[in-house]
């Protein structure tokens, strides 16, 4: 296997720093199934405080938390509404319709987004031969198409639309706090008009595992269920809550040097021949690009970048390719994934 230097195919690959091993060795524990684990019961009291809910959750990823989420707004039969392009949608293997018997609707939308016209359309009429659609999800920040950072104003007519509509709202915050930074609005301000949301702790915040799910006590109180249904008992999870704690506490605010390696990438991209890349819409830390007029594939230009260069992007069509910046990016990472990129396009 060629030896990876550069690696921008996800923030997924980040791994725990030194400082953050040592708090994770420190971390004191108990049996997280009893609610007797200190680490995490501070992790969960965290998350809830910043995301202003009642209570919350530590589960052991984010597609669980949606699952979890979508488990308890849903009954079988029901329908979820989110865009075509969510995470849910295309990369938890139809989770709500295996394990809860809903079904998910795709909106289209410009830069993985819908309105709120579009919620109040697609709601269904109270009749037995359709579905009733019960819940609304919003992927903060809109991967696939790049990162996107919902804007406030726009989360709160969606939710008031579906509210209106009696739906439950749910915020799939894979990368909440890429979009706190990049935006300047509050974890609490986005988290506001949702029923249920919650945030990664890996990804840019750099931790192993987990994420936390936030809402009503009820809500959690029901998310429990699910979360056993589901297998996501820990026990001494405490080990690993440890890391997301550390992460809320040092990684934020470095969030924004990721955001400034993406569009320096995407500025450097869009110099070379044959690449299409919109480097002025670039909110966080995700690029997206086209390779179509360089006349090679995009699994073409992987494969050279990697053999060749030991710079990894992720492929996510014949000709898009995507690049994710991150903490674990080496100092002259972005140098090296250009003079990579340069050199792929030569053949």
């Amino acid at each position: 296997m060629t030896a990876i230097a550069v690696d921008l195919f996800s923030d997924t690959v980040t791994r725990p720093t030194a400082a953050m091993r040592r708090a994770m060795a420190d971390a004191e524990v108990g049996d997280e199934q009893n609610r007797e684990d200190p680490t995490v019961n501070r992790l969960q009291d965290m998350v809830a405080e910043l995301l202003g809910k009642e209570a919350a959750l530590f589960l052991p990823s984010g597609t669980m938390c949606n699952q979890v989420a979508f488990g308890v707004h849903c009954r079988a039969g029901d329908e979820i509404l989110l865009h075509e392009t969510a995470h849910p949608l295309l990369y938890e293997s139809g989770g709500p319709a295996a394990l809860v018997g809903a079904i998910m609707r795709p909106l289209p939308g410009a830069r993985g987004m819908y309105t709120a016209d579009q919620v109040r359309q697609a709601v269904r009429p109270a009749v037995h031969y359709m579905p009733p659609t019960r819940a609304l999800s919003v992927e903060q920040t809109a991967n696939i198409v790049g990162g996107v950072c919902w804007p406030l104003e726009q989360i709160e007519q969606v939710c008031a639309a579906g509210h209106a509509a009696g739906l439950m709202c749910h915020m799939d915050g894979a990368r909440l706090m890429n979009a706190v930074v990049a935006s300047g609005t509050s974890a609490d301000r986005f988290a506001r008009p949702f029923d249920s949301v919650w945030l990664d702790l890996t990804k840019g915040l750099g931790a192993p595992v987990g994420a936390v799910l936030a809402g009503s006590q009820a809500f959690i109180e029901q998310a429990w269920v699910f979360k056993q249904r589901l297998g996501g008992a820990m026990r001494q999870a405490g080990i690993i809550a440890a890391a997301g704690i550390y992460a809320l506490q040092h990684h934020v605010n470095r969030l924004a040097d990721d955001h400034d390696r993406a569009r320096r990438l995407a500025r450097g991209l869009a110099e070379l021949p044959g690449i299409a890349v919109d480097a002025d819409r670039v909110d966080t830390n995700i690029v997206i690009f086209d390779v179509r007029g360089t006349g090679i594939t995009g699994e073409e230009f992987g494969h050279r970048t990697l053999e060749r260069f030991g710079v990894r992007f992720s492929v996510l069509g014949p000709t898009l390719v995507r690049a994710v910046t991150h903490l674990d990016l080496p100092p002259d990472g972005v140098e090296r994934a250009l003079s990579a990129a340069r050199a792929a396009l030569r053949g």
